[in-house]
């Protein structure tokens, strides 16, 4: 499959995850679209680290073990699940106090 279809399908879904931060009010969807857009970004390094590996066996290159993008796509995850359990945490505890989930009240916790 031709690398410009990864191209096309990561940048739809980066692009879908911006316009959800960008519009939305509710914490839980901003975080589900900033995953949205950390597994576009972890679709482009498998797809980029694939064609990288093809190139290099075409060349006859043995070194090349064509897992560099794979190696950063598992760091992302890590972080992205680190992430998402203290990003829960701090909205279960918005919800407690305001019992509600609208970012905009998170203006009204600054007093």
């Amino acid at each position: 499959m031709p690398i410009h279809y990864y191209i096309i399908l990561a940048a739809t879904l980066f692009c879908i995850g911006v316009i959800g931060v960008l519009t939305r009010r509710n914490a839980i969807i901003v975080f589900m679209c900033v995953e949205l857009m950390l597994n576009a970004v972890n679709l482009m390094l498998v797809a980029f680290s694939k064609l990288h590996y093809g190139t290099y066996l075409k060349n006859g290159a043995m070194g090349a073990s064509g897992i560099d993008g794979q190696m950063f796509v598992f760091f992302i995850m890590v972080v992205a699940a680190a992430e998402v359990s203290v990003g829960l945490a701090i909205i279960v505890m918005m919800y407690r106090n305001v019992h509600s989930v609208d970012i905009n009240f998170l203006n009204r916790l600054k007093n």
